[in-house]
């Protein structure tokens, strides 16, 4: 009986002590409701968007802009069969139009839908397409980006980022059948790169095989692998990456978009001369773009809205702007920092205070002016202590502060009070003692 009774005590003072669920680790909550010797407050931490299907948000350009296939109408030939020449682009008719909104549309459907291009009529003019995708919003990825091709992956093609909203831009991936010939670079694949090298821009020959490979339809530029190089094969040391990702600018700016921009270069041919009499088999398709990620909110914000063609972070801890990147006009009475995932798991929030508390000095932080004794440091303003322990950063015991010690005015020196662990293991201790004595 004693024994049941410490166990349940145990279990409840784990219960009371334990604040924060373990799924808190994926920064999903901004604030949460706790009890101090204040009384009821608000504990606020680092909090991101769920990760979504980017592509519902986007704008598409395609450049030059009548790229598109069907305006005239063209009939073309099959790639792998230069005789058959029974397909159809008109923009005209619904069923035979090409449009660039069939990049991301609602993938299975049969036939499948796709965006097409004009075929190489000019060649030897090289065919070239820029597709540019933007958010107007900046956006973390959170994993592959994924074209799907029909009738060919391109022969030459490159992948380009953007994170000041198109202005200026910047290589992601080069792709090509040989890119010693294509760009003059050693074809590499992201197996090649390391926690030194993530930042390598490489060419890779894997995704630009010949209508051969037909059935290969998918061009990749590989998030996941380059999160497995911190997190592990298995993404399950995600606290790792986000220590990495916290504490390093260059990497978290890599996985940082506006604008994504792909850069057509040469279409599939599946060989090695160009048929100049059947020029109609060689064009751009894709049928999906696959881009996953979150609004970037600066750890500010657990939600992002898209309202009137627009994304825009739903801000927390008193900041404001598209990305909580400045404080609220009444709450500058520091300045603005974006949240930290550390310490995982529940990050440090970095929150706006009120203009009229003065100015703020650093009071503890989790490196040099670590709270004590168990205490928790709250925005970097207090240290949440214990309720046997006081002070700045919790150094003293309570006892230390009253008349006489902890026994009271008429008692002999003050003994140290015991921790809250220490008493759980007495308690447990005498409980299975008791137990085994009454077997």
């Amino acid at each position: 009986m004693r024994f049941h009774f410490a166990l349940t005590l145990w279990t409840s003072v784990c219960q009371a002590v334990q604040h924060y669920p373990a799924a808190w680790g994926h920064y999903d909550l901004c604030k949460f409701q706790i009890y101090t010797e204040e009384g009821l407050t608000w504990d606020y931490m680092a909090c991101q968007p769920e990760a979504a299907d980017m592509t519902q948000y986007l704008k598409v350009t395609l450049d030059p802009p009548n790229i598109t296939c069907g305006d005239p109408p063209e009939t073309y030939c099959a790639l792998e069969n230069p005789y058959m020449c029974n397909n159809e682009c008109d923009a005209n008719t619904e069923e035979l139009a090409h449009p660039p909104k069939l990049m991301f549309d609602i993938e299975g459907r049969n036939p499948t839908t796709f965006w097409q291009s004009t075929s190489w009529q000019k060649y030897p003019k090289a065919l070239l397409v820029n597709i540019t995708l933007s958010w107007n919003k900046t956006i973390e990825l959170t994993d592959d980006i994924v074209l799907t091709f029909e009738s060919g992956r391109p022969e030459q093609m490159v992948l380009e980022k953007s994170l000041d909203y198109g202005r200026t831009w910047q290589p992601y991936q080069f792709y090509a059948t040989d890119c010693l010939d294509a760009f003059t670079m050693e074809p590499k694949t992201v197996q090649d790169l390391t926690q030194h090298t993530l930042l390598d821009i490489i060419c890779t020959e894997d995704y630009s095989r010949g209508y051969v490979w037909k059935y290969d339809k998918t061009v990749r530029f590989e998030i996941k692998d380059r999160f497995a190089l911190f997190a592990g094969p298995r993404l399950h040391n995600m606290a790792s990456l986000y220590g990495q990702l916290d504490t390093t600018k260059n990497l978290r700016d890599f996985f940082t978009i506006t604008d994504l921009r792909i850069r057509l270069l040469r279409p599939a041919t599946g060989a090695t001369m160009v048929d100049e009499d059947k020029l109609t088999r060689y064009f751009y398709a894709i049928s999906d773009i696959k881009v996953h990620g979150r609004c970037k909110c600066n750890l500010h914000a657990n939600s992002c809205v898209f309202d009137k063609e627009k994304l825009g972070c739903e801000c927390e801890h008193n900041t404001t702007g598209p990305d909580c990147g400045r404080c609220k006009k009444s709450y500058q009475g520091r300045a603005w920092s974006s949240g930290s995932y550390l310490p995982i798991p529940k990050g440090t929030a970095n929150i706006c205070i009120p203009n009229n508390i003065g100015p703020v000095t650093r009071v503890c932080d989790n490196e040099l002016l670590r709270c004590q004794n168990g205490g928790v440091c709250v925005n970097n303003v207090r240290c949440s202590c214990p309720s046997d322990y006081s002070g700045l950063l919790c150094e003293k015991s309570r006892c230390e502060a009253e008349l006489g010690g902890c026994r009271g005015p008429d008692s002999g020196a003050a003994l140290p009070a015991p921790s809250l662990r220490l008493l759980l293991l007495l308690l447990l201790g005498s409980a299975l003692l008791g137990g085994a004595s009454a077997l």
